[in-house]
């Protein structure tokens, strides 16, 4: 029996989707999958697409290679009028027929349909003059084995942005799986959200690398089981050295980054366990964030966005890692204070500390764990 479509809208466009899709726990993938609570997550991508084709100096396409129902691909088209044409691909032409009928229901007449393989779809678009200004690749599981080919169908200067929903096997449930698909391994830590998009900016650096192509992650953002990152593509050497490891030591809660292989924790001299090779380097671009907050004024996005990246602006300086009120409360055998006292605190004593957008109840600082612990 044929699904039930119905209506819902995200942003300013009206998207038809399986009726199941708004009622089910789990959003089933027949006739073609849709999960409305990655709704947040279509929302940034829109304003990061805004802020970033607003300086972007050639044509003006969006490369969609696993569009589903088209919810993301037909939103650009609708909302980002400066997008010229937009290619919506997948391997379902049912999720194909639903989103012809999108484009058709909000009057879009920029976008070309096609039913094919992700890989297959983008070595298309690998020619230079046929290359995507905006590429995306949003796949179930691990995005690795589409990387290659999305950064080959990518503008010089083009972004490209990718989503894992793998979270057993980039929180380190299955670290022999990771190793093989994101070339390094995790530590489970409070902090396992900023591990987890440093292993696929450590990975997409890596094949990047390879075929002699330099990334610059603009934003990152994740929500929950749902990461995404975007990066410029800059066909150039890369030259310096974003590739490391965050050294965790769960007997004191020392963390620090290291571009070698260490196991002993400065602090307490214990055995500590390391995570990595990943992305070491910076995880938003200050200049970029600040765009999307002034598009994000401009667009029908969620209310929570703004505050989003706010913290984003703020935390860009900071150093890698973050602490949670909870972890450092267990560790003081006390009840937890606000977040807002925490920071105050740390700032009182000297030190930088912002909240992070990788988690509402936590923080980074460039204070050390034994400092943090005593201002505490």
């Amino acid at each position: 029996m044929e699904s039930e479509l119905v209506e819902t809208v995200e942003g300013s466009t009206r998207l038809l989707v399986p009726k199941e899709a708004l009622v089910d726990k789990v959003p089933p993938r027949e006739p073609a999958f849709f999960n409305p609570r990655a709704r947040i997550s279509r929302d940034f991508s829109i304003i990061a697409y805004a802020a970033f084709l607003k300086n972007f100096k050639g044509p003006r396409t969006f490369l969609d290679s696993l569009s589903g129902i088209g919810a993301r691909s037909i939103r650009v088209a609708n909302e980002l009028k400066e997008v010229e044409q937009v290619f919506v691909n997948d391997v379902n032409p049912k999720a194909l027929a639903i989103a012809e009928k999108i484009a058709k229901l909000n009057n879009v007449t920029n976008c070309v349909f096609s039913e094919n393989e992700a890989c297959r779809f983008l070595s298309l678009h690998s020619k230079r003059d046929q290359r995507g200004a905006v590429v995306d690749v949003d796949p179930f599981g691990s995005p690795s084995r589409y990387l290659d080919c999305a950064i080959r169908a990518t503008f010089h200067g083009g972004l490209l942005s990718v989503t894992a929903t793998d979270l057993t096997v980039l929180h380190g449930l299955f670290p022999t799986a990771c190793k093989r698909k994101y070339y390094g391994v995790p530590v489970r830590a409070e902090y396992g959200d900023e591990i987890a998009l440093r292993l696929i900016l450590g990975c997409t650096n890596l094949i990047a690398g390879r075929l002699d192509v330099k990334i610059v992650p603009l934003f990152v953002q994740n929500n929950m089981h749902y990461y995404k990152t975007y990066v410029k593509v800059l066909v150039r050497t890369n030259d310096e050295e974003d590739m490391g490891y965050i050294l965790n030591c769960k007997s004191c809660g020392n963390r620090h980054v290291t571009k070698e292989a260490k196991y002993e924790c400065e602090i307490c001299k214990s055995k500590a366990e390391l995570a990595g090779p990943l992305w070491i380097g910076s995880l938003y671009d200050k200049d970029f964030v600040n765009e999307m907050i002034s598009k994000e004024e401009q667009l029908q996005v969620d209310k929570s966005c703004k505050k989003t990246l706010e913290r984003c602006k703020e935390e860009s300086d900071m150093p890698p890692t973050y602490f949670t009120i909870d972890e450092i409360a267990h560790m003081k055998h006390s009840a937890p204070i606000s977040l807002a006292k925490t920071i105050e605190k740390i700032q009182s004593a000297g030190f930088k500390a912002t909240a992070t957008s990788l988690n509402p109840a936590a923080f980074k600082t460039d204070a050390p764990i034994n400092d943090i612990l005593s201002i505490i």
